[in-house]
């Protein structure tokens, strides 16, 4: 517009306005004022169109203005609410697909699955650490602290699992305690490394008899049952051994079978032979299956012997044992735990498992 104003303006003087020697001084001036009237019109226009323009400038840059103020407190709310996103309170992370807003920061390493552990091969049936015949005595001093020393790998409560392999089963240990701290001694001091070499994921517990009344053993195996599994429910393999046998050969692996096993079938003070036929003490081993099906071990059995008879019966089904032994087994079994202690080499778990009647039980 402007120069289309200065090239109107400049083609105004193209004729000549006679002076006041020649043409009529009436159409010179007419003439003259028209010219000086649209010139005034021109600079009109050009103000109007200048003052427009300024108009339009100052409004766009308040307009810019706003929206760059507009657009500055977005961004300055955003990074807050993503570096405290506990603040808001329409995220519900209680959802299983909900997901927290993203605070452009680096995410933490433990937000990412890390490596999974190697998966280790199935132990041998055979281990190959075994080194069969022992040679058994009970005459050295034989301190704990010793023994702890020896089995550097066995955690707090007697518990072991192999570095190397995965065991097929998990083994309880359960031993029938009262005032035997001699003989203890030397059977976590042979039986820990036998039961390392044999591959074992296992934990032993000694079940500790209160007080001083008649001794219960298979009562008290019916405890360690109990009790082990409350501290580990994958126990699926049980072994009851007393607490002065100890195996001469490590290569009687204490795993369960298929049929409930008896493990001391010769022990030295018999002569290496059975005392009769059908005896079932010393040590034994029963799956967790198989001790429910002959609903554990009678609690009724107070003193030494009678227990194994029992024991042995319930799995030949005798008669006269099958009445007793819907009633009398790990279903009806009453004791109160009084202490549980963890040692380094064993778990001690005393119990209060009540007195003997003052008239032995028919059936």
């Amino acid at each position: 517009m402007a120069v289309y104003i200065e090239e109107q303006r400049l083609c105004l003087p193209a004729a000549g306005c006679p002076g006041p020697s020649g043409g009529p001084a009436a159409a010179c001036g007419m003439s003259r004022l028209l010219g000086g009237t649209l010139e005034r019109v021109c600079k009109a226009v050009l103000l109007l169109c200048l003052l427009h323009f300024l108009v339009a400038v100052i409004l766009y840059f308040d307009v810019y203005a706003q929206h760059l103020a507009f657009f500055s407190r977005f961004s300055a709310r955003g990074p807050a609410r993503a570096l405290h996103p506990a603040a808001s309170s329409s995220t519900n992370f209680s959802r299983p697909n909900a997901t927290a807003p993203s605070s452009g920061l680096p995410e933490a390493p433990s937000a990412r699955p890390g490596p999974t552990a190697p998966i280790l091969p199935p132990c041998p049936d055979s281990p190959p650490g075994l080194v069969g015949r022992l040679l058994i005595e009970f005459t050295s001093p034989m301190p704990l602290e010793r023994v702890q020393r020896e089995n550097p790998g066995v955690l707090l409560g007697g518990r072991y699992t192999p570095p190397d392999c995965t065991p097929a089963q998990t083994v309880a240990v359960i031993i029938p305690f009262r005032h035997r701290e001699h003989h203890l001694r030397y059977w976590l001091h042979y039986l820990h490394p036998i039961l390392r070499r044999q591959r074992l994921r296992y934990g032993v517990y000694v079940i500790n008899q209160h007080g001083e009344d008649t001794f219960n053993r298979a009562k008290l195996l019916n405890v360690g049952f109990l009790e082990a599994l409350k501290e580990d429910a994958t126990y699926d393999c049980f072994i009851f051994s007393d607490v002065d046998l100890v195996p001469m050969d490590d290569r009687n692996l204490y795993r369960c079978g298929d049929q409930p096993r008896h493990f001391a079938i010769a022990m030295d003070k018999f002569g290496f032979r059975l005392p009769y036929a059908g005896y079932f003490g010393g040590v034994s081993g029963l799956s967790k299956a198989q001790f429910l099906r002959i609903n554990g071990f009678p609690n009724e059995y107070w003193g030494w012997g009678g227990e194994d008879d029992d024991i042995f019966n319930r799995f030949t089904k005798i008669q006269n044992t099958k009445l007793t032994m819907k009633r009398d087994g790990i279903g009806s079994v009453r004791y109160q735990v009084l202490e549980v202690s963890r040692q380094p080499l064993f778990t001690n778990i005393t119990v209060d498992i009540g007195r003997p009647p003052s008239w032995p039980p028919r059936g």
